[in-house]
């Protein structure tokens, strides 16, 4: 089966041709945008079924990064990767960054507990801890950088995200570090939509509200007639 994977809960505009049967990527694209990803990414897409040498019609599913992350790059992932699904008939599957940091970090320290944490801005962080076979033993949830810590000095995992370093000072002690990255690689979200196979469909996954809120001093009142 070839699994297209699009991931825009970050920086990137990404897109890749995934071959579940083979475990071979076959092709990809990848944007660094910061912003912009409504703009660019049906491009990207075409872009990597080209380098795959497929098109829409050759694809049995597609895989989405559902966050957390970008409030308006994950409303685009997650309705673009749906729309494809109902188009095409095939089902859509969401993979979290936390899980992909995770199984990025677990392919250079296998058989390692890890805690993948993003910083969330606020003195948040957005926190997953996976234990040493991949199962979700805490999150995916926000935390202060204290609690982050304790977690980290109490199971001593593997630390990816771009949370990484600040909880190994906060700890006071050496870690393992994966990517401190916000988002995993392409593939690696392609590899494990193909592994977990189809579920509920994808959501983006908010861990706190949205920055910009309606400020109720400006809402007038309904005049009654």
């Amino acid at each position: 089966m070839k699994l297209l994977a699009i991931d825009c809960a970050a920086n990137l505009c990404a897109a890749c041709v995934y071959d579940g049967a083979a475990g071979k990527e076959l092709g990809r694209s990848v944007l660094d945008l910061g912003r912009g990803h409504a703009e660019h990414l049906m491009a990207v897409i075409e872009e990597a079924l080209k380098a795959a040498g497929t098109d829409y019609a050759g694809l049995g599913a597609i895989a989405v990064s559902t966050g957390p992350g970008s409030f308006t790059g994950l409303r685009v992932g997650v309705s673009a990767a749906r729309g494809l699904a109902l188009a095409l008939k095939i089902p859509a599957i969401g993979v979290t960054t936390l899980e992909a940091l995770a199984a990025q970090a677990r392919a250079t320290f296998p058989g390692r507990a890890v805690l993948a944490a993003l910083d969330a801005g606020r003195e948040e962080i957005h926190a997953a801890l996976y234990d040493e076979v991949s199962v979700l033993r805490y999150g995916p949830a926000v935390s202060t950088l204290s609690q982050a810590a304790t977690i980290a000095a109490d199971s001593s995992p593997v630390l990816a995200g771009t949370a990484a370093t600040q909880i190994a000072a906060s700890a006071g002690r050496a870690f393992d570090i994966g990517p401190t990255s916000a988002t995993a690689d392409i593939v690696v979200y392609a590899r494990l939509a193909a592994a977990n196979g189809e579920g509920e469909k994808p959501k983006p996954l908010y861990l706190r509200g949205a920055d910009a809120k309606p400020q109720a001093g400006f809402i007038l009142s309904r005049q009654k007639n």
